[in-house]
């Protein structure tokens, strides 16, 4: 990070330069008027300290300066009590926040390191959000063709029918248009329009004037208001009522909405993006939903495929949810047991992406010293590994060496490579030495040798794999890679 601190104190700045600890900054002083335009000209900015006195310069704000050259900038205000008026008044400009003086070293310090830990969880899930998008939306040759749409249509202002199962991610496709969309610095509202009581539905979307309705006891502003000027997304559009239905067509004809009780028509600018897992066609010919309103809303349709058939998505959700629900939960995860990726990879998720990142943060609230084991999935998704004899005995290993980025999905066991053991007797009691022998066996049968793509599939380093083959007498025949 790149911090600047900005005080005529000149003894003060002073004990800065000397004391200052942090070694993951570079450190830009001043404590002139003359010295801080060149530094903010010459230099991008992360975090800035800075007087009151010196927020105005040249007749110019500093505060909005900094912030157009440096859009991520964080701003904290140096004042005291006879300038704590203009500190007010910086902050309404775009300052974050503010120091009351006599400010130490120590205080700086601390306030930069919390800003530096926001900032990289900031940026690592901006980073792992756009992986997650370019999988989602990109893995596969139907993917590829609604994220080519996608990009078409979002700049528009057309309507959107976003079709698939429960789960498959539908709203986060919808936000994906919003974002790439004009609109994408307004509101994004979602809305299920199964989950509102039916007398109640109306008043949501649309609002209510005062005594419309039992309990009615002020105007309210409905859903559409709320989302002008932004996007307004509909969940599970086929669950509104006939009498709803022709007033969310009014609307996408003519742009207008009348709240519950009032005659006095509203204007609004709202994007009208729909999704449903329902068969509309089928609810069409039922006489369930109106077939003028289908065709309006399905300018352009995106159907969803399910997670299933998705499979080289759940890699990268799987290291999403990780991140996301790590911390929640207090846990540092580091590895996947090979048996519990197996498992995740092969579950079929009949819930979709909902379901897995279910299964993710049940399994990290039970991991234990950072690794996700297989039985810290649910019963079901442990049966896809063990009915596949997926068992793998687990190697102890530094699980610091690996991250939930490398994370590495193993293949279906090959039926054709010949385990170098025989089974055991049906009484027979293997020692766990011994099972960890004929485990490597099998492995470097399975690998032919290739002890690079065996450390892989173990998760292990070469050189523990040079200690365990060691200690437990294996020796490898020709040229290892």
């Amino acid at each position: 990070m790149n911090i600047l601190i900005a005080d005529l104190d000149k003894s003060f700045i002073s004990d800065i330069q000397r004391s200052w600890s942090l070694t993951e900054t570079k450190l830009f002083t001043c404590s002139d008027l003359d010295a801080l335009m060149p530094i903010v000209k010459s230099n991008s900015i992360d975090l800035a300290f800075i007087e009151v006195p010196l927020l105005t310069l040249e007749n110019m704000d500093m505060v909005s300066f900094l912030k157009e050259r440096n859009p991520n900038i964080e701003i904290f205000v140096l004042c005291e009590d006879k300038n704590w008026p203009g500190a007010a008044s910086a902050i309404k400009r775009g300052a974050n926040s503010f120091l009351m003086k006599p400010v130490t070293v120590n205080q700086l310090e601390e306030t930069t390191h919390k800003i530096q830990a926001k900032q990289d969880s900031k940026s690592t899930h901006q980073l792992m959000e756009s992986q997650v998008l370019d999988s989602l939306l990109g893995d596969t040759a139907e993917m590829r063709k609604i994220l080519k749409t996608v990009f078409k249509i979002a700049p528009t202002t057309s309507t959107v029918l976003i079709t698939g199962e429960s789960g498959s991610g539908k709203e986060f496709l919808a936000n994906v248009v919003h974002r790439y969309s004009k609109r994408a610095n307004e509101p994004f509202i979602a809305v299920n329009c199964g989950a509102i009581p039916e007398n109640l539905v109306e008043s949501e979307l649309f609002g209510a004037k005062k005594g419309s309705y039992t309990g009615s006891t002020a105007d309210k502003k409905g859903l559409f208001e709320s989302a002008n000027g932004g996007t307004l997304f509909l969940d599970e559009v086929g669950e509104l009522s006939a009498a709803t239905q022709v007033k969310l067509l009014r609307f996408l004809q003519s742009r207008e909405i009348r709240r519950v009780g009032e005659t006095e028509a509203r204007y609004l600018d709202v994007r009208v993006i729909a999704a449903t897992n329902r068969d509309l066609q089928k609810s069409m010919e039922e006489g369930s939903f109106r077939e003028d309103l289908y065709y309006r809303l399905n300018t352009f349709h995106l159907h969803l495929p399910p997670l299933r058939e998705r499979k080289p998505v759940i890699p990268t959700l799987i290291r999403y949810f990780i991140l996301k629900y790590k911390e929640t939960h207090g846990k540092e995860i580091f590895n996947l047991e090979p048996a519990a990726q197996y498992a995740l990879t092969k579950y079929p998720y009949p819930g979709n992406i909902r379901e897995l990142e279910n299964i993710v943060e049940h399994a990290i609230v039970l991991s234990e010293n950072g690794i996700i084991r297989l039985e810290d999935l649910p019963e079901d998704v442990q049966e896809e590994a063990r009915e596949k004899q997926f068992a793998i005995p687990h190697i102890k290993e530094d699980t610091k060496q690996q991250t939930v980025e490398a994370i590495e999905y193993p293949q279906e066991p090959q039926k054709k490579a010949e385990v170098p053991t025989t089974e055991p007797d049906s009484d027979e009691i293997l020692s766990l030495e011994e099972m960890e022998r004929r485990h490597i066996l099998h492995a470097l049968a399975v690998c032919k040798g290739n002890q690079t793509e065996l450390c892989e599939r173990l998760g292990i380093s070469r050189s523990t794999l040079w200690r365990k083959m060691k200690a437990l007498k294996i020796e490898m025949e020709g040229n290892a890679q």
